[in-house]
């Protein structure tokens, strides 16, 4: 008997359902004839923490740089601490272990990060049962049937599991050892990560350039030429030179050095991926990345749409004949508004939909463009809410776009200059539509008057008499860089390529055979804006995306390598060597603990103490009962704001300025809170029971009270 396991429960059901018409619900399984399906429930398997490492100095529940780096020799797993994960395990450990399961098949996401929750799982129930992988990327009962039928050995997939595995190690590694010792070096939380930190690194850069911009004026020569205007090609940055040439330029003639005509065909866009969806959901509706990621979700589980997390924008071969029924379907049509759906009706009745156009069977690795399926109607959408109902019709809308004709325009370019003034270029240009095609479907909304059209009768080599009232001078200021939105940070994140220099790791960013392009997955992008914003390293200002002060002063304290696009460029060259086989996971972790080993150095070395005192103070828990300063915590000690320390020669940290007290966070076994702390600071007296004693091991109970010289005492009745 087979034993299924995909990663959700939705997704078990599906399964279930497409290999057996009245499949039987049972208590955390489904039976389908001679299978059973079960599901996971995310990552029910991950990395144990530091302190879970018994007997290793890291482990410790007090932070010191002496500690690092973390670097464990033989690693730790446990069950994920989500609420239902311990349960979801043991039944899926049952399962497995069930004398009559001969066969266990892998149906979790088909991507490194399912493959990575099913091997864990089948790690740790230790099982040596042969398995097999269910890849499918729709929900509909014939796809997931076809893949059925068509499933190879889990074997086949072994490198594609090394990297997952070497992946989240070194994602472990980089993270624990850089939060800590930044965290320890500037006594405050600072979250590192390989994705997040070269992400949050691109606002602050951006916000900064805009801070620093400072607007300069530039003036450019006009020429109306009755309907149409030729402008100075270049900005003229001093006024007295352009009030010169504006003067030279009176009573001369224009001479027409180039007039260049193309009709030009512009490509429908193509289907939708992830981020793309993300990015226009964002510039169309406001959604952030995060909320159009669950609306789609949520659509996938109801079967309305294919798998969402996909980084392709195309189609195969096998999934063409899908797309035309799609195409032919008058269902879809009342999604669209009025106009949309007439333009469908007439290039569907002319035949000049072209599906085929959205098929390239070398741009698809492992998921399909993001497309409805033939259950999606207004009928089916009732149910949904709002974002559910603006992301279904956008899929749909840009499916069509996709599958019409090319946008056909004729566009003019003109090059010229005034008579005996040559060194002075003037240009023009124009854009004429001559077949909508694609835009009438999903073109850009404006109410502008298209641009005036330059005559057909104008040529080469013509010289027209300019009159004086009709030259002017035309003043401007350049433009600060735009803060980034939620849609252009997706976009900077799917194409970090454009940060690095170096021609091999812009390939590796730019290789998405085996994970996505640039930096994050479509599937982690949302989630690592949101991480930042709830650290906040990032807030939102309408739909913009700017950095805090703690998020400056992060990036100004970390160190260079860890907030680059380069590091998750090697990374990903040496991920995808370890999937097709070209290098050991081994080697590539012990490069990650090498450049680890050398973290606290650095951070110690590089340390910014004027990047600290420019940064937001942590919230005070109360005055200082020594000094009067504020009493801040750092790490898991709550002392005073005015304490600074170094390290020694002797490799020991040594006070060096502020009044030395603290209060440190377990008394007599009793973890104190900052709700404590804070009563105590106010000076209340605050009884506490659970303290245990040394001495007998029994628990007590007394009365705590701050104590200048000890930080706390306890006082008994």
């Amino acid at each position: 008997m087979r034993l299924v396991i995909a990663e959700k429960k939705s997704v078990a059901v599906a399964i279930a359902q497409a290999l057996e018409s009245s499949p039987i619900p049972s208590d955390g399984y489904i039976q389908a004839g001679d299978v059973i399906v079960s599901w996971a429930q995310g990552h029910l398997v991950e990395l144990a923490t530091p302190d879970q490492y018994d007997g290793m100095p890291w482990a410790a529940e007090r932070w010191s740089m002496e500690q690092l780096p973390i670097d464990p020799q033989q690693w730790l797993w446990q069950v994920s601490t989500d609420k239902g994960a311990s349960r979801r395990y043991r039944d899926l450990a049952d399962l497995i272990r069930r004398p009559d399961i001969t066969e266990i098949v892998n149906a979790c996401d088909p991507d490194r990060e399912g493959e990575a929750i099913f091997r864990r799982i089948i790690d740790r129930a230790q099982t040596a049962k042969p398995s097999s992988r269910l890849w499918v990327a729709s929900l509909e009962e014939q796809a997931i049937r076809d893949a059925w039928n068509n499933m190879l050995p889990s074997s086949q997939y072994n490198g594609l599991a090394a990297a997952a595995d070497a992946r989240a190690k070194a994602d472990w590694l980089v993270g624990m050892n850089a939060t800590r010792a930044n965290t320890i070096a500037y006594h405050r939380r600072l979250s590192v990560g390989r994705v997040q930190t070269p992400t949050l690194a691109m606002v602050v850069e951006r916000d900064r350039a805009i801070a620093e911009h400072k607007p300069t004026p530039f003036w450019r020569i006009a020429i109306d030429m009755g309907g149409w205007k030729l402008r100075s090609k270049d900005k003229i940055n001093i006024r007295s030179e352009a009030e010169s040439l504006l003067a030279e330029a009176q009573g001369r003639s224009v001479n027409m050095l180039s007039v260049e005509r193309k009709r030009v065909k512009t490509h429908a866009p193509t289907l939708y991926d992830l981020t793309g969806l993300q990015k226009d959901m964002s510039r169309l509706h406001g959604l952030t990345a995060a909320q159009t990621l669950e609306a789609l979700e949520r659509l996938y589980l109801a079967k309305l749409t294919t798998y969402p997390r996909t980084d392709s924008c195309h189609i195969t071969h096998d999934d063409l004949a899908e797309l035309e029924a799609l195409t032919r379907s008058e269902s879809l049509d009342e999604l669209m508004p009025v106009t949309v759906a007439e333009a469908v009706r007439e290039y569907r009745n002319t035949d000049r939909l072209n599906p085929s156009a959205c098929v390239a069977d070398d741009k698809v690795s492992g998921h399909t463009a993001i497309l409805p399926t033939k259950r999606l109607t207004q009928a089916s959408l009732a149910s949904m809410g709002e974002h559910e109902r603006l992301v279904a019709c956008r899929i749909v809308q840009r499916m069509w776009a996709a599958c019409s004709p090319e946008y056909t325009h004729d566009t003019t370019s003109v090059t010229a200059c005034f008579d005996h003034i040559t060194e002075h270029l003037l240009t023009a240009s124009s854009d004429m539509p001559v077949d909508p095609g694609w835009r009438l479907i999903d073109g850009p909304q404006t109410d502008e008057q298209a641009a005036p059209s330059i005559p057909s009768s104008l040529m080469e080599g013509q010289s027209i008499p300019v009159g004086a009232h009709a030259i002017s001078l035309e003043e401007g200021v350049s433009a600060p860089p735009k803060p980034y939105t939620e849609a252009t940070l997706l976009a900077a994140m799917e194409h970090a390529s454009r940060f690095v220099a170096d021609k091999d790791m812009k390939a590796a960013l730019d290789d998405d055979a085996s994970h996505s392009g640039g930096i994050g997955t479509p599937a982690t992008r949302a989630e690592i804006i949101e991480k930042l914003v709830r650290n906040q390293y990032l807030q939102r200002k309408g739909k913009q995306l700017v950095s805090t002060d703690e998020g400056r002063l992060l990036i100004d304290v970390v160190s260079p390598e860890l907030k680059s696009v380069e590091l998750t460029a090697s990374m990903e060259a040496q991920l995808s060597d370890i999937e097709h086989g070209r290098i050991q996971s081994a080697v590539f972790l012990d490069g990650i603990r090498a450049m680890c080993a050398r973290i606290p150095h650095d951070v110690q070395a590089s340390m910014r103490t004027e990047s600290i005192s420019t940064g937001p103070r942590r919230a005070s828990l109360g005055a200082c009962p020594r000094c009067g300063e504020d009493v801040i915590k750092t790490g898991s000690v709550w002392q005073c704001s005015s304490n600074k320390s170094e390290k020694t020669e002797s490799g020991q940290w040594q006070q060096t300025g502020g009044c030395g007290f603290k209060i440190y966070s377990t008394l007599s076994g009793k973890k104190l809170t900052d709700s404590v702390i804070g009563k105590l600071l106010a000076g209340k007296a605050v009884k506490l029971s659970g303290f245990v004693s040394k001495r007998t091991g029994k628990a007590f109970a007394a009365t705590l009270v701050i104590d200048e010289e000890r930080g706390v005492r306890m006082q008994f009745d």
